[in-house]
Order: C-alpha cells, then sequence, then structure tokens
C-alpha cells in the first residue's frame, strides 16, 4: 500500500500551526489510542521546525527469518531480493521504521539516513536503534529513535516489508498514509488519515479554550472553574 499524497497544502499548512500537544489533545477527543503519541523516542538529528508528513513504513524481521518461518502477525515479505529497502523510500513522506522489540543493534545508520534523504523523505522515525549520529545530522532531516546502539542492523535483524501496517509503541497502530507531526519541542504523534479532518475542525476550539482558561487562571479563577467554563462543552 502505497503512502498517500492527497492531503492539500492548506490541511498541512493549518496543522503546521500547532504543537503536538495540541494534536494528541484533539486526538484524545477523536478516542485515538493513546492520543497518537510516540512515547520515549529522542531527536538524535535536529530541527527547528514541525515537520508535518505522511508516513511510509519499514518492518524488520528477526535474522534469518523466512517467508515459511515468518514471526507471527508478520505479513509476507514483498522486499525484492534485488534491491534494498532505503532505495524503496517513497519522497515527500517520514519514514516510520519498525524493529524487533529487544534487540540491541541499530536499523538506520549514516548511510541508511543519506540515502532516504536522497530520495526526498522529510523525514525518519525509527521505533528501535540509530546509530552513526554525526552523519544522521548531516542530513538535515529530523530523525527520532528509541536508543542508540554500535552495532548494524545485519547482526540481528533483517528487512522483511515496507508500506505495510506496523505497530509501535505497544499498540499504536500506524499505515502507511498517516500523517506523522514531528514536534521537536515536543514529540512525535501520528494522525490516522481517517482523523485528519477532524482533528483540523477541533483544533481551533481546543486551543481557543485553552487560552480563555490560561487567561482566567492568571487572574485568580482557579482551575476547576476555568475548565468548566471554556471546555466544558468541548
Amino acid at each position: 500500500m502505497a503512502a498517500s499524497s492527497s492531503y492539500t497544502r492548506n490541511q498541512m499548512d493549518i496543522l503546521r500551526r500547532y504543537t503536538a500537544c495540541d494534536i494528541s489533545d484533539a486526538l484524545l477527543k477523536l478516542k485515538v489510542p493513546g492520543a497518537g503519541f510516540v512515547s520515549d523516542l529522542n531527536m538524535y538529528a535536529p530541527s527547528d521546525a514541525v515537520t508535518v508528513a505522511p508516513a511510509s513504513t519499514v518492518l524488520f524481521a528477526p535474522k534469518g527469518s523466512s517467508p515459511k518461518s515468518r514471526p507471527p502477525s508478520y505479513p509476507e515479505p514483498n522486499i525484492p531480493a534485488a534491491s534494498h529497502w532505503a532505495d524503496l523510500t517513497q519522497p515527500g513522506t517520514i519514514v516510520v521504521i519498525r524493529q524487533p522489540d529487544g534487540h540491541r543493534n541499530a536499523v538506520c545508520g549514516g548511510i541508511m539516513a543519506l540515502r532516504i534523504s536522497q530520495c526526498h523523505a522529510k523525514g525518519i522515525v525509527v521505533w528501535g536503534r540509530a546509530r552513526d549520529i554525526s552523519e544522521l545530522k548531516s542530513t538535515g532531516l529530523p530523525i527520532w529513535a528509541s536508543g542508540l546502539s554500535t552495532v548494524g542492523a545485519g547482526a540481528s535483524c533483517t528487512p522483511w516489508a515496507v508500506q505495510v501496517p506496523i505497530t509501535v509503541d505497544g499498540d499504536l497502530l500506524v499505515e502507511p498514509g498517516d500523517l506523522v507531526f514531528s514536534d521537536p519541542i515536543n514529540g512525535v504523534v501520528v494522525i490516522p488519515r481517517a482523523k485528519v479532518a477532524q482533528a483540523i475542525d477541533i483544533l481551533p476550539k481546543l486551543t481557543t479554550a485553552d487560552e480563555r482558561v490560561r487567561d482566567d487562571v492568571l487572574g485568580g479563577t482557579t482551575v476547576r472553574e476555568a475548565f468548566k467554563k471554556h471546555r466544558g462543552n468541548l
């Protein structure tokens, strides 16, 4: 399944006005599991600006996996034998990489990040480990990962599939075409494709209510009273 490019420029411009916290507030109201937040990520290649782009996905499997003995719940492998997963990067996307739990090696290093950058991706999120931090920074992309390693992917992982649904951070589903919201200050949030329009609709109401709550609290009103007055109907 290809990552979607069906979002309008206006939608993307609107979303970039907000913070990841604002986005999660909207997704919580829309009953998105975990409010879309990907927890415990570190930004290893910093960016000064919010980046919003559709997700493209890469799934890694434990080394030695094969179509006949694939891990439970894994899809069929789909990376052609003559291809490298980084060369399959879709332009205009944030690449979300899923490493098997418990592995100590990295699945994204400097060369992979360089190739992803040359394919015109907008960023990288690794649910797993990265390495070669100086090289990651040289790409100019926002790059997030759960942790670091000095060990290459081949030690215990093998690339398995691209553009397939993946689950990160426990039970957070990321599907190709969902929007990834990378906020260099507050973190990463995934907006399900089906919730984008609703999130855009509710965001101004939530942020305006919060501004009014803040003003009232500064004026001496209790939080309980301010919330009841301004957020009671949201």
